[in-house]
């Protein structure tokens, strides 16, 4: 295939598609937020914490030696994962657990792990 042979070279506007998909569209807002939404789930470190909480409620000191990292840095991305919605905590005596925030969250982290792994 060469590199031109998914460049449309038409000039037709198939207007009932395009305005089908106009009123469809969420309102700016709600995309900003889904941006937001993925590029945050766009970092290493937090994919892990994600895959790690996806299997298990964790506290950090168990986080951090599962990625074999500081605590302070686990902290940091817990914190960014929280204050977008994405993992929440629970106190327990001294201890504090992190889990995903709700099925939502985990549903997308794992249709996600199943995009990849069905493209391998």
């Amino acid at each position: 295939m060469s590199k031109n042979e998914f460049i449309c070279d038409c000039n037709v506007i198939h207007n009932d598609v395009v305005e089908e998909t106009k009123r469809q569209m969420g309102n700016e807002d709600l995309l900003n937020k889904l941006s937001e939404f993925f590029k945050i789930l766009g970092d290493t470190t937090r994919t892990k914490i994600l895959y790690a909480l996806d299997k298990n409620e964790m506290c950090v000191c168990d986080i951090a030696n599962v990625l074999g990292m500081s605590k302070s840095s686990i902290s940091h991305q817990l914190g960014t994962l929280r204050r977008c919605g994405i993992v929440k905590c629970k106190k327990v005596g001294k201890e504090v657990f992190y889990m995903l925030d709700d099925e939502h969250v985990k549903e997308v982290f794992e249709v996600g792990i199943e995009h990849i792994e069905h493209k391998r």
